[in-house]
């Protein structure tokens, strides 16, 4: 079993040389550049496990990726559960997150949630749990010599959480208390009014818990989610660190085959959504503030699609690639109009993505900087990108390549999440070709048809009235502009318990 490690002995030699060399040198050694600029790199040679090499297939249709590390005397252990918030019914909103909480903080049905902390604590063990959108997650970080007690908590745990009725209360109090808060934040807002706009009411990823639907979960509603969807079968592992894999393969056979029902679980795919987003122009008045938040966006793409590697590349050059990027460069460095301005795009998993353009700025600049976005969505789509930022982009997605695999935890990882999201096999293995294989007209295309310039959402979140008023001394940047011969649509905040929204 090979092992993901970095020879720092090694390292430190060479560095130590160099350093050495440079002293000696004085400064007059004309082998080395004058300019960062002009410094010059051998061609990566770099080559992605196979992960094949760290698969083993586990009683009941588990599957576990094992991945030694013995740099440090510890292990991770994580296990992705196929089961997740959009399983929730509109009565129940809140019930999966919930669940997920108790089966770590609730205690198990032969140890206390008190107990279980302690003997935690003791063990210096983290032991964590949580169910999101789409999937579960539980883990421990451990000492090497604490492994073995460590995966008996963490397995009783898994399979006989008790949720302790007073932990229970403890956690509505405290979801209680955040949700209070909804419309505190203006990024929590915009987050939310975005995905509303894009995504609909009707859709899970937009319905949040509400004051009912979080005081109605009992320890019995989350003992049925529990045992409807926990079994082996539903279970990807991913393990890393200071183990011998057939010592561990061991431990987890035997954990997976004791007291725990072969069950394969009816699990329903994630749904997609049906709401198709329109065109327009929205805003959320939140006084007090004197920067707003604007967004502006439509639907992608899903992962699968063939574009999905000349979308990446494109979006990089457009506003996801930091300093080097048109909308970063412009907005912030250009014009100094917001100290973040970015775009994202996406690929959806399970369903479209989304591209996102957004930036933070002065009430009164916020229509200039969306103007400037939206100019540079139109250039892209129209006009090839340059060679050189082309080079960079590309450049840079090949070089950062490695970082994938630094660890054997991410390797580890990497590979558990590809097989839970049943990713494409030789993903990793084109991912570098298909990237260097771009070309200015392939970005062209990809932009082309896949940003949609006629279909863009903008939301601003911020105070209103200021946003509207503008900037005196740039009088030809209007927010109305924006909402091309139609209304602006005016969000009202929602009753943060309810979320109801005001009518009218």
């Amino acid at each position: 079993m090979k092992q993901i490690q970095i020879d720092r002995r090694r390292w430190l030699q060479m560095a130590t040389s160099g350093a050495l060399a440079l002293g000696s040198a004085g400064g007059t050694d004309k082998s080395i550049p004058v300019h960062p600029n002009q410094l010059k790199f051998g061609q990566l040679d770099f080559n992605p496990p196979e992960p094949s090499e760290y698969r083993h297939e586990l009683p009941h249709g588990a599957v576990a990726y094992l991945v030694e590390d013995h740099q440090l005397p510890l292990v991770r252990l994580g296990v992705t559960v196929r089961t997740g918030g959009y399983l929730n019914s509109d009565e129940d909103l809140g019930l999966a997150s919930m669940t997920g909480t108790l089966i770590r903080s609730g205690g198990t049905k032969s140890m206390s949630a008190s107990k279980f902390d302690e003997e935690a604590a003791f063990l210096a063990t983290e032991i964590h749990s949580h169910i999101g959108a789409t999937s579960a997650y539980a883990g421990i970080d451990c000492l090497k010599q604490n492994l073995e007690p460590s995966l008996v908590m963490f397995f009783d745990m898994l399979r006989n959480p008790a949720f302790n009725s007073e932990r229970l209360a403890l956690a509505q109090r405290h979801q209680l208390q955040n949700m209070q808060r909804r419309n505190d934040r203006t990024s929590v807002i915009e987050n939310r009014e975005f995905q509303r706009l894009l995504r609909g009411d009707s859709h899970f990823s937009s319905k949040l818990a509400t004051e009912k639907s979080i005081t109605s979960i009992t320890a019995h509603k989350m003992s049925r989610f529990h045992a409807q969807y926990y079994h082996p079968s539903s279970l990807v592992f991913a393990v890393s660190g200071d183990f011998d894999t057939k010592e561990i393969l061991v431990r987890l056979k035997n954990s997976l085959r004791e007291g725990w029902s072969a069950n394969r679980p009816d699990v329903s795919t994630v749904p997609k959504p049906k709401h198709q987003p329109t065109p327009c122009l929205a805003m959320v008045n939140k006084t007090g503030v004197n920067q707003s938040r604007v967004s502006i966006g439509h639907l992608g793409i899903q992962r699968n699609n063939p574009d999905h590697i000349a979308v990446m590349v494109m979006n990089s050059i457009l506003g996801g690639g930091g300093f080097t990027s048109r909308i970063t460069g412009r907005v912030r460095s250009d014009e100094g109009l917001a100290y973040s301005a970015r775009s994202s795009f996406r690929a959806g998993v399970y369903y479209p993505g989304v591209f996102r353009a957004s930036f933070q700025s002065k009430n009164g600049s916020c229509a200039q900087a969306t103007a400037i976005v939206l100019e540079e969505i139109e250039r892209i789509c129209n006009e090839k990108v340059s060679q050189k930022e082309l080079d960079t982009a590309k450049n840079y997605l090949v070089e950062i390549f490695p970082r994938f695999f630094a660890t054997a935890s991410i390797v580890a990882g990497t590979f558990a999440d590809d097989e839970y999201t049943r990713r494409e096999k030789d993903y990793w293995k084109q991912y570098r070709n298909r990237v260097a294989a771009l070309t200015a007209d392939d970005l062209l295309k990809a932009a082309q048809q896949h940003l949609h310039p006629s279909e863009i959402v903008i939301l601003a979140v911020g105070n209103v009235n200021e946003i509207l008023r503008g900037n005196p001394d740039r009088p030809q940047y209007k927010f109305e502009n924006f909402a091309k011969n139609t209304d602006i649509r005016h969000i009202p905040l929602p009753d943060p318990l309810t979320m109801e929204y005001p009518k009218g």
